[in-house]
């Protein structure tokens, strides 16, 4: 593979996704934002965005009335269609994830399970007003459905409502005595019950904010559980042949910063691996896992291009990366002679949309049902639990 030259465009990278992230401009944005509305007259406004046969959707609305008593805000609804193709690629996938997913949160926080009746009564749901609400949707900046929009940001069902509700109160919308309600459940790193060691497959990408949020938690749950970690690298979605609009590009990038600020990681300084660096990185990790070294060189790798802003598709970057895994000197130059590990991406793809799932970080303990998202590293803890002898949650 030859070397690429991307310093300018590293540089500009940076410089944007610094300027995207920054929490200065986005304490900026919404004093700008409340600023606007109070010299209009406006009450503070909530828009949600429900999609009928969406069982995140499901959840959340049966949450709003709540949501309506403890925050001083008012709280619009609109009636969505399911996202485009070019949104939800896999979309039959996420139908069946959705529904197996929605389920199992719904029994931890002891909420009635998802039904197609569960729809906010005040929903208009003629043809016209879901066109309607496709229209402000898009307008807005969105493609999903069990949508929040309020004041120029996005939150995405009940997994993120936290994030909304720290914002409520931190304008001083609260009622007396309110806290976020359904706070992300911690990792409990319980006494393993001694039975028979887990497998732990984790399906990851080295263009994947979101595997850069799970990698760390991940080896440490594989640890404590005395559990082998399996990585299972594929290459990424765009990379696949699968599309990214950018809707969806500054939605992921403005939610992994909010996310990374809860787990205290660091995220922002970004260079895009896409292309090359991508394919340069998978030769090097797939050398690193036959060295036992491929987490360290995983983390390393996804620190650097999500935190750090170093260029993993310059020659120095690439072995800055490398080297701080522990890989001996040569490494690289070894990995790069290397093309095997397209055919094990490819092996992992087809291992990943089997256990009907299309995207990562994705999990998979022993031969329980396979898990998606950085968020669900709880359910991975109650499998490994489960896989190891103790009782199914």
């Amino acid at each position: 593979m030859s070397e690429p030259v991307s310093s300018t465009r590293s540089r500009i990278a940076r410089a944007v996704s610094r300027w995207l992230t920054s929490p200065r401009r986005r304490h900026g944005a919404r004093s700008l934002q409340a600023l606007r509305r109070r010299l209009a007259g406006r009450p503070p406004t909530i828009h949600y965005f429900h999609q009928f046969d969406d069982p995140y959707s499901q959840l959340a609305a049966g949450q709003l009335p709540i949501l309506g008593e403890r925050y001083h805000v008012r709280i619009e609804t609109h009636a969505v269609p399911p996202p485009d193709a070019s949104a939800a690629p896999a979309g039959a996938a996420l139908t069946r994830w959705a529904a197996r997913d929605a389920a199992r949160w719904a029994r931890h926080y002891g909420l009635p399970e998802p039904q197609p009746a569960h729809a906010p009564p005040d929903l208009q749901t003629s043809a016209a007003a879901i066109a309607e609400g496709q229209r402000l949707r898009r307008r807005l900046g969105h493609y999903l459905g069990a949508m929040f929009f309020f004041e120029g940001e996005w939150y995405w069902g009940l997994d993120r409502l936290h994030h909304l509700e720290t914002r409520l109160l931190a304008a001083g919308l609260g009622v007396e005595g309110v806290a976020p309600a359904f706070l992300p459940p911690p990792l409990r790193f319980a006494a393993p019950p001694g039975g028979a060691a887990a497998t732990l497959d984790f399906f990851c990408s080295l263009r994947s904010p979101y595997t850069w949020l799970a990698v760390g938690r991940a080896q440490a749950l594989a640890k404590h559980y005395g559990a082998a970690l399996r990585l299972k690298f594929v290459l990424p979605m765009v990379m696949r042949g699968l599309p990214v609009p950018l809707a969806k590009r500054l939605y992921i990038l403005a939610d992994a910063k909010r996310e990374a600020e809860v787990l205290g990681l660091p995220f922002g300084d970004v260079v895009d691996p896409v292309g090359e660096p991508v394919e340069r990185g998978l030769a090097v990790l797939s050398f690193a896992i036959r060295e036992g070294l491929g987490a360290q060189f995983l983390e390393s790798f996804l620190r650097g291009v999500f935190a750090e802003g170093i260029d993993a598709g310059s020659r120095r970057g690439l072995a800055t990366l490398a080297a701080r895994a522990g890989l001996p000197g040569g490494a690289v130059a070894a990995a790069l002679a290397d093309d095997s590990w397209r055919s094990a991406a490819a092996a992992h793809r087809e291992e990943l949309l089997a256990g009907g799932l299309w995207g990562v970080p994705a999990f998979r303990v022993n031969a329980l049902p396979a898990l998606w998202g950085q968020d669900r590293l709880w359910m991975v803890e109650q499998d490994l639990l489960m896989g190891t002898g103790g009782p199914h949650p």
